[in-house]
């Protein structure tokens, strides 16, 4: 079954361009273009593609705007020459940010990554259960790690970091300072990760206790945890047992 897809983005030589790159993914089906975010908004409510690439900049409406209007939810890869909206795009459970020029590898990891995520969501039960991490036996754990950040890396002390948070195939990962967007999974920085720091309240979410300020009980059995930056998350039933274990 194909994929349908529809590109947005107000420069001609850009939709080329991204149709051009395209023909390398037969699966793919370009159901339509639309170079402004009102045309964008009926289009994707009526042709409900699968999978949008979306600029960001546009006259009249940018591409967060499209999203607010749209009632149908496609796998949105952003395209744009900006590099300032990757946090917010990832906020938005964006698929991948790409930015112009575009590169063409770097376009085909992004399609493929677009697939993937569908063909699971899909349900195709062997993928996911592959995708399942073995029961993690360390014994010793990262320190720092390499974030990377426009075009630089930072080395970033893990005891820094507040917070994990999954968006789709990304990690943004939140410290008192900054934000930054990881490649890596949230299961695969959790491996990285002391577990007695490091606990994960949702399956998208990850807290360093060092900066837990309390955690709220609801009257359902439910809980919240709360941290010194005022920021609240919600503890799912599979990893209550995690903070349950820390009540004395």
């Amino acid at each position: 079954m194909n994929t349908t897809c529809l590109i947005i983005d107000d420069e001609k030589l850009a939709r080329e361009l991204l149709r051009e790159f395209l023909e390398a993914f037969p699966q793919i089906e370009i159901i339509g273009e639309c170079s402004k975010g009102t045309e964008a908004v009926e289009q994707i409510d009526k042709l409900k593609p699968d999978l949008i690439f979306l600029d960001v900049q546009m006259p009249g409406m940018n591409g967060f705007d499209v999203l607010d209007e749209i009632e149908h939810e496609p796998y949105v890869i952003f395209s744009t020459a900006y590099d300032q909206y990757a946090i917010k795009a990832f906020e938005r459970n964006a698929v991948d940010y790409l930015l112009k020029p575009l590169d063409q590898e770097r376009f085909k990891l992004a399609v493929e990554r677009a697939l993937k995520r569908k063909k699971m969501e899909d349900g195709n039960l062997e993928e996911l259960l592959g995708s399942l991490r073995p029961v993690n036996t360390r014994t010793s754990y990262d320190t720092h790690l390499f974030v990377q950040k426009s075009e630089k890396l930072f080395n970033l002390p893990v005891e820094d970091i507040i917070y994990l948070e999954a968006s789709g195939d990304y990690t943004v990962i939140s410290t008192k300072a900054d934000q930054f967007v990881s490649s890596s999974g949230i299961g695969k920085l959790e491996e990285l990760m002391n577990p007695e720091t490091f606990i994960r309240v949702h399956r998208s979410t990850i807290v360093n206790v060092n900066f837990l300020k309390e955690i709220e009980r609801h009257f359902n059995g439910g809980m919240i945890v709360k941290m010194q930056n005022g920021k609240s998350f919600p503890v799912s039933r599979t990893y209550a047992k995690l903070i349950r274990k820390k009540v004395v």
